[in-house]
């Protein structure tokens, strides 16, 4: 009775199991196009001001902070943001200040990641699910209509192995982009690890 219930659903499961696949291609495609334009304009911001940071620390020119700070990208907002402690408070909490902008910034520059993640690590799984239904759903059109023959079987297994395709190329480009964002995004957190270092030193200097 049971068996009979599987086979029934293995009949419209691996279809719908296909159309799921689809629909998380399409999501997937979406969310790595956004991210990779959203991206990939912070991380040219970052990479001048990275150079910027890398110059002002080679020359010990700490004053530079200052002009930092007047950039609209994020590290230059969070330059502005220190800067104004640092004529208030001086160095004391501007290393927690620094930590608490990157909290406050890194779910913007995740955005999306987790689920390309969970894309990656279950879409295969999925197909693989979906080419199990359609083999069953095969074998049972065999025991149906016997005089079918082998070409019934070879047909509904080739049909039945589209799933495991589909999920890899669903799966494959969302782990490729994860882990491109996810270096983007260490990246751009280190640029503004190395301007805490900046403002530091230029707090100090300032307190002397």
């Amino acid at each position: 009775m049971l068996a009979e219930k599987i086979f029934a659903l293995a009949t419209y499961a691996d279809q719908v199991v296909l159309g799921i696949l689809l629909v998380l291609s399409i999501l997937s495609i979406g969310m790595i196009l956004e991210r990779f334009f959203y991206l990939s304009k912070v991380f040219a911001e970052s990479s001048k001001m990275r150079d910027r940071i890398r110059t002002a620390l080679q020359t010990n020119s700490l004053e530079d902070f200052e002009s930092m700070a007047k950039d609209t990208g994020m590290e230059g907002r969070a330059a502005a943001m220190a800067l104004r402690h640092i004529r208030v408070n001086g160095v004391s909490g501007l290393e927690e200040l620094f930590s608490s902008f990157m909290l406050v910034e890194r779910p913007d520059l995740e955005r999306f990641l987790s689920f390309l993640a969970t894309v990656a690590n279950n879409a295969v799984y999925v197909g693989l699910f979906g080419t199990v239904l359609g083999v069953m759903k095969a074998f049972q059109d065999l025991a149906t209509a016997p005089e079918a023959g082998q070409q019934t079987v070879m047909a509904g297994i080739s049909m039945a192995l589209i799933a495991t395709a589909t999920g890899l190329m669903v799966a494959i480009p969302a782990g490729v982009f994860y882990n491109y964002f996810q270096k983007r995004v260490k990246s751009i957190l280190h640029s503004i690890e190395s301007l805490k270092e900046l403002g530091i030193a230029y707090a100090k200097q300032k307190a002397n």
